[in-house]
């Protein structure tokens, strides 16, 4: 058994802000990673990091942005601890070493992003992720942090009280790939997760193979509400055959979009008069789609990114890596040609409910990035608003974590007395048609059996629990394979709870996530060695999909309304009324449970007001 006082799970932005911030505080800090640092997802992020740096902006500016992007489903002390944190930390990489683009002058370059009112997107030509991930790792091996990488995080080590707010969360259970032994990590002061989002649930994702929803998985199942599920962006511009990211440096550069036509259709289509390509994410797919459906798309699948006018010298001095993804992946040459695009999954809006320090319900457990809810986002996320969060609530959980006083939460976690069990008598009977509990009717997770354990007990207990499974998995000779159940979960994922959705194909994509989770009770792992065995680990993987996407499914199917990327058929239209709140889901022993949260508008100064979101 390892013993270290914070324990990071996930070694990409957010983990390695985390580990860094919980070693300043004094913290004996160790990261477990299923992947090298360097390696992590982080690394393909391409645009930039929101902060207000220069004269005519500031904080209060990108707390707006931020908020009318969210849709006002954003929670204010998240977004303005975002905006106010973002410049000090975004200077602090500079310290550190982070190679920023820069103007003649020698200020750090920055460039307008969609949404945003202020060119704030500070980068490092189109691989600002790629240098993040390098300048923070330095600073890990700098201090001496303990980093196992290529062990899989396979559970929690987590007290089993029937109340998620009473529980602890003690270390967890890993699996060495290049062993094949199974151990567990004591934490002494928090678990911090920072696994990155769930992108295999689609099968067209910008996302990388590593990205499995694990942390939102095995928090869900430990008690920890997941927020807002269902918003998931969809960013415009991935190339047609990988999914692999077009960043939108791109279209802030100055590149535009249009159809087969000829037509720069978010202006001559009117779909955002004022700010065209650089509307918000979700328009500008929502666009794109409806040019494709309504046959005006390029051989009726995509639409094309156009950045030859902006010359050679530029495109090589800011947009080099962009030319290099076109001509591996597609064959075109920027510089001469345009490029196909089309909308491709990218990001969870939702994730592991957490309060602006990090923590989730659970004591003892913080989650940061992707995989967390804090919520920043809301309904739609802004481009660049992604590696700032990384940055600032990374810090703030591994301070928290090491015991830094951060001062009291302003949000809230767990099931709590602003709850809201309601759903309405229509989402009720939804519910109850597809076998699923419509509230939590008065016990959110009752699957603990309310036995007191000290902590090695505890962890000792979760070991052997994990050691069985494998052993269960292992010893199979034949049943159903991992690959062919997420095949068929992503393809339900893509066709049904994509851009535009339906309450036909949301019930019909529920059903199949159902039969994914019955044919999983057969998996087996066909490969029989006991190292480096991948089999064993996306097995693993893939029950973390079923459980996410099934999350994802249940929120949307619920949320009758169309809010940021969520967009409903039934409901072309927001509903402040009955829908200006976050939607909870609970594993409650596996019979997931729907609640809600008020959304928090009330900022430092002032309140945020909901208005109609134009662009």
């Amino acid at each position: 058994m390892q013993e270290h006082d914070v324990i990071v799970v996930g070694a990409g932005g957010a983990g390695l802000r985390a580990a860094i911030a919980a070693h300043e505080a004094g913290a004996d800090t160790a990261i477990v990673s299923k992947l090298h640092p360097v390696r992590s997802h982080t690394g393909a992020a391409e645009g930039g990091i929101n902060a207000a740096l220069r004269e005519g902006d500031d904080w209060e500016l990108h707390a707006y942005d931020t908020m009318k992007g969210s849709d006002y489903l954003g929670d204010a002390p998240a977004i303005e601890t975002l905006a106010q944190d973002a410049p000090e930390d975004t200077i602090r990489l500079e310290h550190w070493g982070m190679p920023f683009s820069r103007e003649e002058d020698g200020t750090v370059s920055q460039r307008p992003f969609g949404g945003l009112s202020f060119p704030r997107t500070t980068y490092a030509g189109a691989e600002t992720g790629h240098h993040l991930l390098h300048t923070m790792y330095e600073q890990v091996v700098k201090r001496g942090i303990q980093v196992y990488d290529e062990w899989y995080v396979m559970n929690l080590a987590v007290s089993d009280e029937a109340d998620p707010k009473d529980r602890t969360c003690h270390g967890i259970v890993a699996y060495d790939v290049q062993s094949g032994r199974i151990e567990g990590f004591k934490a002494h002061n928090g678990v911090i997760l920072a696994t990155g989002g769930p992108g295999q649930a689609y099968d067209h994702t910008t996302n990388a193979v590593s990205c499995t929803g694990d942390g939102h998985a095995i928090a869900y199942r430990a008690g920890v509400p997941l927020e807002d599920m269902e918003f998931i962006q969809f960013h415009p511009t991935s190339l047609p055959s990988t999914g692999v990211l077009i960043s939108e440096g791109v279209r802030g550069e100055g590149g535009i979009l249009y159809n087969e036509d000829g037509e720069r259709f978010m202006f001559e289509r009117g779909y955002a008069n004022n700010d065209g390509e650089l509307a918000s994410r979700d328009v500008v797919s929502r666009a794109e789609l409806t040019e494709v459906n309504e046959g005006r798309g390029v051989n009726d699948e995509y639409v094309y990114l156009d950045m030859r006018h902006l010359g050679s010298e530029r495109i090589l001095d800011r947009l080099e890596n962009i030319l290099h993804l076109a001509e591996d992946f597609e064959g075109v040459d920027g510089l001469v040609e345009p490029m196909p695009v089309k909308p491709g999954q990218h990001y969870a809006m939702g994730g592991i409910e957490v309060d602006e320090n990090g923590a989730t319900c659970v004591d003892g457990l913080y989650a940061a990035g992707e995989c967390a809810c804090v919520s920043v986002h809301g309904a739609n996320r802004l481009g660049g608003n992604a590696l700032p969060e990384l940055i600032v609530f990374g810090k703030r959980a591994g301070y928290h974590a090491a015991g830094k006083d951060l001062g009291e939460a302003e949000i809230e976690t767990g099931y709590g007395d602003d709850a809201e069990d309601e759903t309405g008598p229509d989402v009720a009977v939804e519910l109850g048609e597809a076998g699923l509990d419509p509230s939590p009717a008065g016990g959110v997770a009752a699957d603990g059996s309310g036995q007191v354990a000290d902590a090695d007990a505890v962890l000792e207990r979760a070991v052997e629990a994990e050691r069985e499974r494998v052993e269960y998995l292992m010893g199979r000779d034949d049943g159903v394979k991992h690959a062919d159940v997420r095949a068929k979960l992503q393809r339900a994922m893509t066709r049904d709870v994509n851009v535009f959705r339906t309450e036909e194909g949301l019930k019909r994509a529920l059903e199949v996530v159902r039969e994914c989770r019955e044919e999983y009770q057969d998996v087996f792992v066909e490969d029989p060695s006991r190292t480096f065995n991948t089999d064993l680990q996306m097995t693993y993987e893939t029950r973390n999909l079923i459980d996410v996407a099934e999350t994802i499914t249940l929120g949307a199917l619920v949320r009758n309304e169309f809010r940021g990327a969520h967009w409903r058929q039934e409901r072309q239209e927001r509903d402040d009324e009955n829908w200006l709140k976050h939607t909870m889901v609970s594993w409650n022993g596996g019979n997931p449970s729907i609640w809600y949260r008020p959304v928090i508008l009330e900022g430092e100064e002032k309140a945020y007001e909901p208005k109609i979101r134009s662009y």
